[in-house]
């Protein structure tokens, strides 16, 4: 009796820990601060749906790789600022513009990578970190040459913990497809699990939650035919 009522109430100690995580999430995402602009894009890019589906939670320290203008750095720093820890990583200048530190708290931080941006190869990557719960990257492995993507995924991997969760969302490219002026931002996802498997991830399983039928995978990413944007891949692993 004692050990099945210590089962339940560690039950719902975790169900608790999952909806205040999941209610920071959403408060991150209603925040006022955030502009028209970027709350508009919510309908295509659900972030709820997402990092639910990656398994964030308002306690974690997490690492964003490559965060452009900062649009789910906004998010996941306002999401994090309580209870847990964000780093934004590579590539960070537009982002030290429109997400200053002093604007999200002392729980946000730059991890600086001399040589490092939005770079087709590079041969060392540093995330100078180490037992962290999350690393996630938006539409930017694309941007890498697949020897650069694996280096990357090193990098990944040693940072994270033990049972650390790396996510990843890029547009989708059809499988074994040859390279074209019209498809270079886009990124076949086969090959991107056997990118990460390479390095000792292991694939805990996707979302078609960025699902796009209508995108019929051959034009470039900003093509006016894409109305709801791109079909995307979004890509969940976990370290061993």
């Amino acid at each position: 009796m004692r050990l099945l009522t210590a089962l339940l109430l560690a039950t719902l100690s975790q169900l608790a820990l999952a909806d205040a995580g999941s209610q920071a999430l959403q408060n991150a995402i209603d925040n006022q601060q955030r502009s028209k602009e970027d709350k508009a894009r919510d309908i295509n890019r659900k972030p709820f749906e997402t990092l639910n589906f990656f398994g964030l939670k308002d306690n974690m320290t997490v690492i964003e790789l490559l965060p452009g203008g900062g649009w789910y750095s906004k998010i996941l720093s306002q999401t994090l600022k309580a209870n847990g820890h964000y780093y934004a990583a590579i590539g960070t200048d537009r982002l030290t513009k429109s997400l200053p530190v002093k604007t999200t708290g002392t729980n946000s931080e730059f991890i600086k990578q001399e040589g490092a941006g939005y770079i087709y190869q590079v041969n060392n990557i540093d995330l100078q970190m180490r037992d962290v719960d999350m690393v996630l990257t938006f539409r930017n492995a694309h941007n890498f040459n697949s020897a650069t993507r694996v280096t990357l995924n090193k990098s990944v991997f040693n940072a994270l913990k033990s049972g650390g969760i790396y996510g990843i969302v890029d547009h989708t490219k059809r499988h074994m497809e040859g390279a074209s002026d019209a498809t270079w931002r886009r990124l076949d996802p086969v090959l991107v699990i056997q990118e990460a498997l390479q390095v000792g991830f292991i694939f805990e399983g996707f979302s078609d939650i960025h699902a796009r039928p209508e995108d019929e995978l051959k034009y470039d990413t900003r093509h006016d035919s894409l109305v709801n944007e791109t079909d995307r891949f979004t890509l969940k692993f976990r370290k061993p």
